[in-house]
C-alpha cells in the first residue's frame, strides 16, 4: 500500500501517517508468533513508525525478535515511565537489550500526569537528565513526552523542556472534555514538534459507537496537524484495515469534525476513560 508520509516536526524525518502501536497483541507475553507476523506485516505494508514502551509487557522483546535485519527500515520509538535519572537509564538499557538495537530513534517520557511527577522529572536527579545524557551519547536521536490525562500537565512539560515530539489523545471526544487538541496542539505546532496521536478509537470503544465506520475516527484524527497516529492491533486483519484507511486518507471538513464531536459530547468523559 502507498501510505502517505508527513514530516515529524523538527526531526526532519518523514514517517507514515499510520504508526504501529505497542499495545494490542504486542502488549502481551507468550504470543511470539502472532507478534512476529504483525510487526513484519506492518513493515511489508510500508508502515515506518513503530513504537513500544518499557511498561508494555513483552512488546519491546517482540520487536527485538521480529526486526532482525529490518531495523533500518523503520523509525523506532519507546518510552520510560521512570521519574528519576537512574531509573530511566536502567529502563533505556533494558529497552535497547530487548529491542536488540544500539539506539532508539525516539525515547519518550511516558504518561506524565501530575505536578508532583513534573517536579521529579525536571528536578535535580530527575529523569530528564537521563534523556539528555542518552541523546548526547548517541543512544537516542530524539526526545519526546507523552500525556494521557491532563493537557495542562503535558503543556507544562513542553514549556519546561525543548521536546522534539509529543504523543497525546486525538479523537472527537477530546474537544468536549479535557482538550489536548485545543491546549497542546497549537503550542506543539508553534514549536515545530512532531505530533503523534493515540486513542484514536477510544481503546476500541469506537467499534461499538460506529460499527463498520472506524475510518471516520481515523480521518478525524489525521485531519488535525498530526504527523502520525499510532494504533495497536490485535490481528493482522485489523492492521490491514487501518493501512487501508491511511492509504486512502482524505481529511474531514471543519463542519464534519465539529458535528462528530458534538454527537459524542454526552459521553465524552466516559469515552476518554473507557477500558475494554
Amino acid at each position: 500500500m502507498d501510505i502517505p508520509k508527513r514530516r515529524l516536526g523538527r526531526t526532519g524525518t518523514e514517517v507514515t501517517i499510520l504508526g504501529l502501536g505497542g499495545e494490542g497483541v504486542l502488549r502481551t507475553f507468550g504470543r511470539e508468533k502472532e507478534a512476529y507476523r504483525l510487526i513484519n506485516e506492518a513493515i511489508d505494508l510500508g508502515i515506518t513508525y513503530c513504537e513500544s514502551a518499557r511498561a508494555y509487557s513483552g512488546s519491546e522483546a517482540y520487536y527485538g525478535s521480529a526486526l532482525k535485519e529490518r531495523r533500518g527500515e523503520i523509525f523506532l520509538a519507546s518510552k520510560s515511565h521512570a521519574r528519576d535519572r537512574e531509573g530511566a537509564l536502567a529502563h533505556l538499557h533494558e529497552t535497547l537489550r530487548n529491542m536488540k538495537t544500539d539506539h532508539l530513534d525516539l525515547w519518550q517520557v511516558h504518561d506524565v500526569r501530575t505536578e508532583e511527577e513534573i517536579g521529579e522529572i525536571f528536578g535535580p536527579g530527575g529523569a530528564i537528565e537521563a534523556f539528555v545524557e542518552a541523546r548526547e551519547r548517541g543512544l537516542v536521536r530524539f526526545i519526546g513526552v507523552t500525556g494521557h490525562h491532563d493537557p495542562l500537565i503535558t503543556r507544562k512539560c513542553i514549556e519546561l523542556f525543548d521536546f522534539d515530539t509529543v504523543l497525546m489523545p486525538v479523537n472527537p471526544a477530546e474537544p468536549q472534555y479535557r482538550s489536548f487538541i485545543d491546549e497542546v496542539i497549537p503550542l506543539a505546532v508553534e514549536r515545530d514538534m512532531g505530533i503523534v496521536g493515540m486513542k484514536v478509537y477510544f481503546r476500541g470503544a469506537a467499534a461499538q459507537l460506529a460499527p463498520g465506520n472506524l475510518e471516520l475516527f481515523y480521518r478525524y484524527a489525521l485531519s488535525h496537524p498530526l504527523t502520525t497516529a499510532v494504533i495497536g492491533c490485535d490481528t493482522v486483519g485489523q492492521l490491514r484495515e487501518n493501512a487501508g484507511f491511511a492509504s486512502g486518507f482524505s481529511p474531514l471538513t471543519v463542519d464534519e469534525k465539529e458535528a462528530l464531536s458534538s454527537q459524542l459530547a454526552p459521553v465524552a468523559r466516559q469515552l476518554m476513560y473507557y477500558k475494554p
